[in-house]
């Protein structure tokens, strides 16, 4: 049994360490190209989904006959 468990390990290590290093890159490449980190909340899916939000807000509190 803990030969099995040894054997998992290794992929989900792997597996775990290219999630982390696809996170970081994106913040090291737009860094690069801006000269600035990205601002949380500042990109077009950002803006369309608070965009979203609010308006399903809006209609779900307007009074309904």
């Amino acid at each position: 049994m803990g030969a099995i468990v040894l054997e998992a390990l290794l992929p989900l290590g792997i597996i775990a360490g290219m999630l982390c290093v696809m996170g970081n890159a994106q913040y090291y490449i737009h860094k690069a190209a801006h000269g600035r980190p990205k601002h949380i909340g500042n990109d077009m899916w950002d803006v369309a989904m608070e965009r979203r939000d609010k308006k399903i807000v809006e209609q779900f509190a307007a009074p309904r006959n």
